[in-house]
């Protein structure tokens, strides 16, 4: 594992160093991997990059919260990245560090109105269906601006930027069009908000290019962690996978 995440690191700075970026933050994909896993690879980042607070991401509220439990003083931040449903906001509100996956008023508000407090302001990252998906989450560009400002006017959330998980496209140079355009939405978002820093895009198969293009974070699971272990879907057994 250390030497895979050595060498990712190494591609990402690499990257990043190409077009003059600063190197992007990691976040480890952890659905479906098992506590002793996260911790490990927790151990690796920290070992190869001395003073690295691990990033992990979480699909499912319950199993983040099973996660969380088991891996009491870890010490890590913890990232929503799946869809949310309005009726889990209230929990995932204190359970998360930072929810990636706001697309919509209502969540917005719903997260807002639960969140704790004494906790400081929840990192919301505002997802957008960049390719006009049909049937996949995320606002469409032109609501950006909108949604941002009603997330801006929630007292205990902080905008900090946007998400997006382009087409996956065969041909990468179409995925490049779409990091492009995620960051020319980002540049603009930062302009009208300046605490905006985070363009979350990019995964195991095409993480180079998206920081090339101006990714800040990247969303990595596979390459880290190896084939997600088989499993049902721990908040809709029937699911697939």
């Amino acid at each position: 594992m250390q030497r895979t995440l050595h060498d990712l690191l190494q591609a990402l700075e690499d990257a990043a160093r190409r077009t003059g970026r600063p190197p992007p933050r990691l976040l480890a994909v952890s659905k479906l991997q098992p506590a002793t896993a996260v911790a490990e690879l927790a151990g690796a980042m920290r070992r190869e990059r001395p003073g690295m607070r691990p990033l992990f991401g979480e699909n499912y509220v319950q199993e983040a919260r099973a996660k969380q439990a088991a891996l009491a003083g870890l010490d890590a931040e913890w990232h929503l990245i799946g869809h949310l449903q309005s009726n889990k906001a209230a929990e995932a509100a204190n359970l998360f560090d930072w929810v990636q996956t706001v697309d919509r008023p209502k969540l917005a508000r719903a997260l807002g109105a639960a969140r704790d407090p004494e906790r400081g302001p929840l990192a919301v990252l505002l997802q957008v269906n960049i390719d006009d998906e049909p049937g996949k989450h995320g606002c469409r560009p032109q609501d950006m601006a909108q949604l941002a400002r009603q997330v801006a006017a929630e007292p205990n959330l902080a905008l900090r930027g946007l998400m997006a998980i382009p087409a996956p496209w065969p041909d990468m140079q179409q995925r490049r069009g779409s990091f492009r355009r995620m960051h020319a939405l980002f540049e603009a978002l930062r302009d009208a908000h300046p605490g905006v820093d985070t363009l979350s895009m990019g995964m195991s198969a095409d993480a180079t290019i998206a920081v090339e293009e101006g990714a800040t974070m990247v969303r990595v699971g596979t390459a880290l962690f190896g084939e997600r272990p088989s499993g049902r879907h721990p908040e809709n057994p029937g699911a697939p996978q």
